[in-house]
């Protein structure tokens, strides 16, 4: 069986913690290199919110493809023909906000992966096998092995579903958006609640009942980190290009002129 390598997957399977990084405000593709240097196994695309448009995002999958850093790509809720050009386009998995039921976690799977799992179209030899020839059969079984298929968990719905939604086959990923979660809750920004905290332990004590790997997104506080972490959470956004580009220019401004003249 031809296989395709998706560093991402790999982590995850040895069962360690596994690392992305968002790309909301980057549009060159040396990202992909830099980040991959930096020590992390994905890069987080967000076309959900922000202004990357589909090409810009196709442009960094395939340059991530090259530096072997998993180009992972979030949609907006219910935009499966912009998930599917860009999985034809190099990216090695989609992120589907908002999913709160085991039928609609049941659609991701149906749009987003090829038969026998699912009802994706056959689009053509991609940027995955260098632009090579393979064949049809080769190519759909490699791809469904290694693309991850990520669903978020964002309300008390979701959460009170999260068995249902973890043992619908072909999911591979529940990732908890903390942020969406806690104001849905009712507690905007409180990611150290006992609230949010039982969320995390339900979801990923389903994740471990049906195989699945539980995600953390939205929490960025290194102490609430390593509790989540701790507490099994192995998919994790650990912050974007933005935020990481303003804490180390602020700190190095203010080392500069914090300097006595």
């Amino acid at each position: 069986m031809t296989v395709i390598r998706n560093a991402a997957r790999d982590r995850l399977a040895k069962g360690e913690v596994s690392l992305g990084v968002g790309i909301r405000l980057t549009r060159s593709v040396e990202i992909a290199r830099q980040m991959a240097a930096a020590g992390y196994d994905w890069l987080f695309l967000d076309l959900e919110h922000g202004a990357m448009s589909l090409d810009a995002a196709a442009q960094i999958a395939v340059a991530a493809l090259d530096a072997s850093i998993a180009p992972i790509v979030r949609i907006p809720n219910g935009a499966y023909a912009m998930g599917t050009r860009l999985l034809d386009s190099g990216a090695l998995g989609i992120v589907v906000p908002h999913v709160d039921t085991a039928e609609e976690a049941r659609e991701v799977v149906a749009r987003l992966k090829y038969p026998p799992i699912g009802h994706r179209s056959m689009g053509g030899i991609g940027p995955h096998y260098e632009l090579r020839s393979a064949s049809t059969g080769a190519a759909a079984e490699a791809l469904n092995a290694a693309n991850l298929t990520v669903v978020m968990l964002e309300t008390p719905l979701a959460i009170d579903n999260a068995e249902a939604i973890a043992a619908v086959p072909g999911i591979d990923v529940l990732l908890i958006g903390s942020n969406d979660l806690c104001a849905e809750m009712g507690i905007p920004g409180a990611f150290d609640s006992p609230k949010l905290e039982d969320a995390y332990r339900r979801t990923i004590a389903a994740c471990a009942r049906h195989g699945k790997y539980p995600g953390l997104g939205g929490v960025y506080n290194e102490t609430l980190m390593a509790r989540y972490i701790g507490m099994g959470a192995r998919f994790i956004l650990s912050g974007n290009d933005g935020a990481f580009l303003s804490a180390a220019a602020g700190a190095r401004s203010g080392f500069l002129r914090g300097l006595k003249l």
